[in-house]
């Protein structure tokens, strides 16, 4: 046997994992490219992931409202009436819930239980991504001095590990269980 064949799963999973994400990603960057950052346009899911966590933060207690940035494509966020952080393209986690379904589409099952399972994983990433922003911005108000560590370091894990953990829970239980299944 070739070393082709010898390593055909590793190299259909690489294959699908690669092919996805260039699409996945391709499929945004248009998307994307609709807006002007010169012209201070921020993209319609970085706007309704602003106007989200603004509803979480006033869920959790405090009042809060969004306002176009007027120096960046950004909407800015405050708490009880302080600015407090602004909401860019990157914070809307749209990257992470692309590497996220490259991954699941590369331990491809069948085109339910992927479809359901990617789905499902997009909307508790994107919960918890407004989770996070929210939480974020409430510690901005009552914690500034922690806004580095939560921003860069404390939120960001969280993020990954959830997604982690999602991708864990794929491979062990739903493509284990179906690859038995199927053999």
């Amino acid at each position: 046997m070739g070393i082709v064949q010898d390593n055909k799963p590793f190299l259909m999973f690489l294959l699908r994992f690669a092919l996805s994400y260039i699409v996945l990603s391709g499929i945004y960057w248009l998307y994307l490219s609709q807006f002007n950052p010169a012209e201070m346009q921020t993209d319609g899911i970085t706007h309704e992931v602003a106007r989200e966590s603004s509803v979480m933060v006033r869920w959790l207690g405090d009042t809060s409202h969004t306002a176009p940035h007027s120096r960046d494509a950004a909407d800015k966020l405050y708490v009880n009436g302080k600015y407090i952080a602004r909401v860019v393209e990157g914070c809307n986690a749209v990257s992470v819930m692309i590497l996220f379904a490259a991954f699941i589409v590369a331990f491809y099952v069948d085109v339910k239980r992927t479809v359901l399972y990617i789905v499902s994983g997009l909307v508790i990433i994107h919960v918890l991504n407004i989770f996070r922003i929210a939480l974020i911005a409430k510690a901005g108000y009552y914690y500034p001095q922690y806004w580095n560590f939560l921003h860069d370091i404390l939120f960001p894990a969280f993020i990954y590990g959830v997604v982690f953990v999602l991708w864990v829970f794929w491979v062990l239980k739903i493509y284990t269980n179906a690859k038995k299944t199927t053999a």
